[in-house]
């Protein structure tokens, strides 16, 4: 983009650019008409909210306020009383809360599955390059079972040398037979 800038001193006019565009750096915020938020900060809020609804301290806690909420309701001077009876404000409080607390858990129920998913989808790739290494060994071990098929193992040897050994002994046991028997 190119603009014409004021004439010189001298009378000529010049040509400038305006600012660059950078690549390498992100574009400046526009202005919005809607709020901007972060469904991964607004997902951490859900989760934590669904985490303590869960917990016996908030079952005490509703318990609590209910139960100050109808006693002051019934025993407070009627001037300061601000539910009556049928506490029809306390019904709209707990309608509200129930409200905003189905949402919310479905929300961290949600992002929990989305989580269980990869791990999920992790753990089966982990488990297939296990299988894959498994049967690479195992190859492996056949080809040097094959390979080793007619090597002298250790307890060949030794076997080999303990019949040397009872006939060494069988031979001196009878010294009367001679060597040129045995030719």
């Amino acid at each position: 983009m190119r603009s014409r800038a004021a004439a010189s001193p001298t009378g000529s006019t010049a040509l400038t650019r305006s600012t660059r565009v950078r690549l390498d750096q992100p574009r400046p915020d526009r202005r919005r008409l809607l709020p901007v938020y972060d469904p991964e900060a607004f997902g951490r809020l859900s989760e934590r909210v669904a985490r303590f609804l869960g917990t016996g301290r908030f079952i005490v806690y509703m318990t609590l306020v209910i139960i100050v909420w109808v006693l002051w309701n019934i025993f407070a001077p009627q001037h300061l009383r601000f539910d009556e009876y049928p506490f029809i404000f306390l019904t709209l409080m707990l309608s509200l809360q129930a409200s905003y607390a189905a949402p919310l858990i479905l929300l961290a129920q949600n992002r929990q599955d989305d989580r269980d998913r990869v791990n999920l989808e992790q753990d089966r790739k982990q488990n297939e390059r296990s299988i894959a290494d498994t049967e690479y060994l195992t190859r492996e071990i056949a080809a040097l079972r094959m390979g080793l098929g007619e090597v002298a193992t250790r307890d060949w040897i030794r076997s080999e040398f303990q019949d040397l050994i009872k006939e060494m002994d069988e031979r001196r046991l009878f010294p009367e037979e001679s060597d040129e028997g045995d030719r």
